[in-house]
């Protein structure tokens, strides 16, 4: 709950594709504590006609940006835009003093990841990536499982997460950073890192030269491996071609966990958890995801604290996106460079609000085949 006195962050949301107009934009209703929606900008006129009449908020186009960010007395924006311009809309935010929640993939080179953390602590801006499952409970119970030695020591990690694409979706377009790598592999890799505490020193990636003419450019279907120390293996199969599927699993000396879904929003989750041969079922009921980020990352701008996945959680994954691309192209492995992440998910930004029934969307059509 907000604080007496305590006021609001004003939100601008950069974007209003499908997942904006379904789950962001509605989860300020469940944000209000602290969080509020002043503005939106698409480069669709018609969207910005209805979606300025649906919130009662200034709807502009990205050539006004910095503008009504003034106008409207933006303090932070949410970018939910194609991947290759998540650099571009950090920049200019940063540059006129306003705090960035950016969707991931973080960016779609190291470089661009870099010079965003730059930008952002050039101008003393908090700088957040949205990952919605550090909020959850089903996976901040997995952490607190594996952490409390219940599974043991892990020793290994699997996932799948697959899904058919719309064709001419931004997420099967090469020149917006498209393909599966990009659009499902930081969650596979940010959850292989969180459970088992640590970062990847070498992958392995395989992609999959399909004939559909979906995904000329881009990959789409993946199989990567990952090496972690104390061999800890981790792998994950992802997809824009096949059969809709999210879970992961994690095993360890003493026993397993399996999540099921894994990855997705919108839905109940479930642990099957088998230790000595026992498993035990347990559910959590489908929550917002997308109000916590809010919640939290507007309590970090109030109290001047930085996030916990913050642009360096979203560099650690985008490096590995990377790595894991350049082993697809050349057929070998891939070492990296050590890095180190102090900052984990822990169940202390565990945030519930209730789910809600998303809106009909305007001009943003479901990125899968339904």
């Amino acid at each position: 709950m907000a604080r007496q006195g305590e006021r609001r962050i004003r939100y601008a949301v950069v974007g209003a594709g499908n997942l904006a107009q379904v789950a962001i934009l509605p989860a300020f209703q469940n944000a209000k504590d602290n969080s509020e929606l002043v503005a939106i900008f698409s480069s669709d006129r018609e969207k910005r006609a209805a979606l300025k009449k649906q919130y009662g908020v200034e709807c502009a186009g990205y050539e006004d940006f910095e503008q009504v960010c003034r106008d409207a007395r933006v303090d932070a924006v949410y970018i939910v835009l194609p991947n290759t311009m998540h650099r571009e809309f950090t920049e200019r935010a940063a540059r006129v003093g306003v705090h960035v929640l950016c969707e991931k993939p973080m960016a779609t080179t190291v470089e661009d990841c870099e010079a965003m953390i730059r930008v952002a602590d050039e101008h003393d801006v908090r700088l957040m990536i949205a990952y919605r499952l550090h909020f959850e409970e089903a996976n901040l119970r997995a952490i607190e499982l594996l952490r409390s030695g219940t599974l043991g020591e892990p020793s290994l990690f699997s996932a799948v997460m697959t899904q058919q694409a719309r064709p001419g979706d931004i997420r099967t377009r090469q020149e917006v950073g498209g393909g599966a790598l990009l659009d499902e592999g930081p969650y596979p890799i940010n959850a292989a890192r969180y459970l088992f505490g640590a970062e990847p020193t070498e992958v392995m990636c395989f992609t999959q030269e399909d004939p559909d003419s979906r995904f000329e450019g881009v990959d789409g279907t993946a199989l990567a491996l990952l090496r972690f120390s104390g061999g800890r293996l981790a792998q994950f199969a992802i997809s824009h071609a096949a059969s809709e599927v999210s879970s992961y699993r994690v095993v360890g000396s003493k026993g397993d966990l399996r999540v099921e879904p894994g990855f997705g929003y919108g839905t109940e989750r479930k642990h099957f958890l088998t230790v000595e041969g026992k498993t035990l079922e347990r559910s959590f009921a489908d929550q917002d995801q997308f109000a916590p980020e809010l919640l939290y990352f507007s309590r970090c701008i109030l109290e001047g604290r930085e996030p916990e996945p913050s642009g360096w959680e979203g560099l650690a994954d985008v490096r590995v996106v990377v790595a894991l691309q350049e082993s697809a192209r050349t057929g070998r492995a891939v070492k990296l460079p050590p890095f180190e992440r102090r900052e984990r998910p822990s169940m202390d930004q565990l945030i519930t609000r209730p789910a809600f029934t998303p809106p009909e969307p305007v001009n943003a059509p479901s990125p899968t085949l339904e």
